[in-house]
């Protein structure tokens, strides 16, 4: 067979040259099964751990393109792709060929043939041979090479319509096994629908336009209320090339339903509409990608004008954290209301569209009868699950329609586990993606090859947050049923409304069903703890505002975002996004303070003790009371002869306020004072502030006593100075000649005038 293939001039016939393989592999058989023992013990012994491929894996044949992923009749068919000897020995004599068939049947036919590895003689069809192969005279050990297979449709065998399988393989010689066998094979499939078929299924394929949180709580001075991103991340993905970029770029060309998270919506309209800040530190800088944004938003309102546009609630909650661990939180429902009230006014304000708020989505479309419960709450009549969840019965033999009723005016909207999660997986890759968009296709067309006459609506539902790789991927399979020969596109409203199966089943799983995996990514119940916490110092706060409107809508924003669905296996950063939101808005609670007395020394029967207020906020503040406590009201009475004095505070923005309270004291001593804000619901607001006033009052004995004493100095001094004029007095008659004065001589009656005024019971005669 090696010879008539290098021979260009001998071509045996195809059926010959079958005949001849076949003889080859059954005669060889036993032989590379013992040499294939062989080459195995060795890796045995050592653990298997680096087993070198061998037999039929030792080449691995990677399919980069198959081109036209669906041929009709009078195309050819052409494969690209790469293979690589991953052995140890240089391959000679290789060959690539193209197998086709055997046509297979039902969905899981082709689910078990998906699974299937290395080469199986009897199972796996003949290669198509003749020209349409390609050959290297040698592969060596570790190199790959590129090859290109082109065959017209009409050579493929292909007979009814349906899913056929489609495998390349590669043949060839090593130095142990000197006989043409397989080295390796890669499967795909290949969808064959000549005509459009008179039933078709209908696909609702969703698009879904999520993203990570990226905005902060905090806003901006200015009258616009200036955004803070917490970083610039978004601004890559909304860049051309990037993830945000390219699903918009792809699904403006496709028959979708916009899903969409309002708050990606309303991040990058105040990235595109405002000078924006990005955290930087502990300050901001101003953001740079205003022209990024406003591209994006334009392109997107342009791709959504045909109105099939769903809104999420605001953030897209997790739905499922929330009934496993949040709603007996009380508050965290309310949130979840708020969230889906927000969500259509926000987009249709942004894209101008209006958009379907009537769809829950809770992740990977697992639910249980907490979920649904749940997801109705806010409103939602429709729920979007997925068949692996809500599971049919093995006695169903076709794939129902996606719309069921599940009770209480319900609609499970049931995606098709299948395809929702065709394209999950790592398609950076050509070959892997090629692999993915086949498959895809294949499981379409067993869709509309299953027996029933019922008309069906399928609905698709893919990951969430999907990468450039994966939409790309998607687009391919999509574009691929463009010519509408066994599906037609369908909005995910008229989808819900479709007519049930009534066969289908309708029974939601219990709690225990759900999967594990999801449950251990759930928010935990501490988050909804820190959630609520967080609302009840917004609702102390806003009372007191003068404008409570510039710190509710970015702080409920923030809240509704900590709920998020994208923080799944994600709990630092979620953690951290809380924490974010809460030390936050306590610092601006903290910026309306009483400021720190001295105590203070009071001296009287009365005064006037001042308390000062700080309002360090842009705006102002209202509706609060100043309550003054005295802790001992015998000995320090306030203004209406109580313990407790209260008034009124409003302060402008920047701005402080000393406040007065009449105090009377009747004791001497220390006595301890409470100041403390209050709303006028009597709620404290911030810390309370303690000084202490040292009370020295005097009283009426006290003052007697003190005047008794000044009276007694005084008279004191008089009698002093009047002694001492009586004896200047007496000194100048001695020095004028006079007798001098005898102690028996009267003394005189009278003497030289005065301007002093007369000490007591002195006679003046004048």
């Amino acid at each position: 067979m090696a010879e008539a293939a290098d021979i260009q001039e001998i071509v045996p016939s195809p059926a010959r040259r079958w005949l001849r393989r076949t003889a080859s592999l059954v005669i060889g058989a036993p032989l590379v099964a013992a040499l294939l023992v062989g080459t195995a013990a060795p890796s045995a012994l050592a653990g298997g751990t680096n087993r070198t491929p061998t037999g039929s894996e030792t080449v691995k044949v990677s399919l980069d393109t198959i081109a036209p992923s669906a041929p009709v009749k009078g195309d050819t068919l052409s494969v690209s792709g790469t293979v690589t000897n991953r052995g140890k020995e240089t391959i000679t004599q290789a060959e690539v060929d193209l197998r086709v068939g055997p046509k297979l049947y039902g969905r899981k036919s082709i689910d078990d043939a998906a699974k299937r590895t290395g080469y199986v003689p009897g199972t796996d069809p003949a290669p198509l041979g003749g020209k349409y192969t390609v050959r290297f005279a040698k592969l060596p050990a570790g190199i790959s090479q590129d090859f290109t297979l082109s065959v017209p449709v009409d050579k493929l065998g292909l007979g009814d319509d349906g899913v056929y399988q489609l495998g390349v393989s590669l043949s060839g010689q090593t130095t142990r096994a000197r006989y043409d066998h397989v080295l390796g094979i890669q499967r795909t499939f290949l969808p064959w629908q000549e005509e459009q078929r008179d039933s078709r299924t209908k696909i609702t394929y969703l698009w879904p336009l999520i993203a990570s949180p990226h905005v902060t709580a905090e806003t901006g001075s200015d009258d616009q209320q200036t955004p803070v991103f917490a970083d610039d991340e978004l601004a890559a993905e909304l860049a051309p090339g990037g993830r945000l970029e390219q699903l918009v770029s792809l699904g403006s060309q496709l028959p979708v339903t916009w899903v969409i998270d309002p708050d990606l919506l309303s991040s990058v309209d105040a990235m595109a509409a405002r000078n924006y800040r990005v955290k930087s530190g502990d300050t901001t800088v101003a953001g740079k990608n205003q022209a990024v944004a406003k591209k994006w938003l334009a392109s997107l309102e342009a791709a959504v004008s045909d109105g099939k546009v769903i809104a999420l609630p605001f953030g897209d909650p997790d739905l499922a954290s929330i009934a496993h661990r949040g709603k007996n939180v009380s508050g965290t429902l309310s949130h979840l209301q708020t969230a889906t009230e927000v969500a259509g006014t926000t987009v249709e304000t942004i894209l101008h569209v209006k958009p379907s708020t009537d769809f829950a989505w809770p992740i990977d479309g697992a639910i249980d009868p907490s979920i649904v419960d749940v997801a109705t709450s806010a409103g939602a009549h429709n729920v979007i699950a997925r068949s692996d969840s809500l599971q049919e019965t093995d006695a169903l033999p076709y794939t129902p329609t996606a719309a069921r009723p599940i009770g209480g005016g319900t609609t499970a909207v049931v995606s098709d586990a299948r395809l929702s999660t065709a394209f999950q997986g790592n398609m950076s890759t050509a070959g892997s993606s090629t692999l993915a968009v086949q498959k895809f296709l294949a499981q379409t067309l067993a869709l509309a090859e299953q027996d029933t006459d019922t008309e069906r609506s399928i609905v698709v539902a893919p990951q969430r947050m999907p990468t450039v790789a994966q939409a790309q991927s998607m687009a391919g399979a999509l574009h691929a049923l463009d010519d509408e020969r066994w599906t037609q596109p369908l909005g995910l409203v008229d989808a819900a409304e479709a007519k049930p199966d009534a066969d289908a089943t309708t029974s939601v799983p219990g709690s225990s069903q759900y999967p594990k995996k999801l449950r251990s990514q759930e928010l935990p119940t501490q988050a909804f703890q820190d959630i609520k916490s967080t609302q009840v110092s917004l609702n102390d706060f806003q009372v007191i505002l003068t404008h409570p409107e510039r710190v509710v809508t970015p702080f409920g924003n923030a809240i509704n975002r900590s709920m998020s669905t994208s923080w799944r296996g994600k709990p630092l950063k979620a953690q951290q996004y809380r924490d974010s939101v809460r030390t936050y808005l306590q610092g601006l609670v903290n910026e309306v303070q009483l400021i720190s007395k001295s105590d203070v020394t009071l001296s009287g029967r009365s005064a006037t003790i001042p308390v000062t207020v700080q309002n360090r906020l842009l705006q102002g503040v209202d509706h609060l009371v100043l309550r003054l406590k005295s802790e001992n009201a015998t000995r320090l009475k306030l203004n209406n002869g109580g313990a407790v004095a209260e008034q009124p505070i409003r302060i402008g923005g920047g701005h402080s306020q000393s406040v007065k309270f009449d105090a009377a004291a009747n004791v001497n001593g220390q006595v301890q004072m409470t100041a403390q804000l209050y709303t006028e619901d009597g709620t404290p607001y911030g810390e309370e502030m303690t000084f202490t006033v040292k009370v020295s009052e005097l009283t009426p004995t006290v003052l007697l006593v003190i005047a008794g004493g000044l009276l007694l100095l005084v008279l004191a001094g008089i009698r002093m100075y009047t002694h001492r004029k009586r004896a200047n007095a007496g000194g100048a008659a001695g020095d004028n000649g006079s007798e001098p004065e005898q102690p028996s001589d009267p003394t005189p009656d009278t003497g030289p005038e005065s301007g002093a005024p007369s000490g007591p019971g002195e006679k003046v005669e004048r």
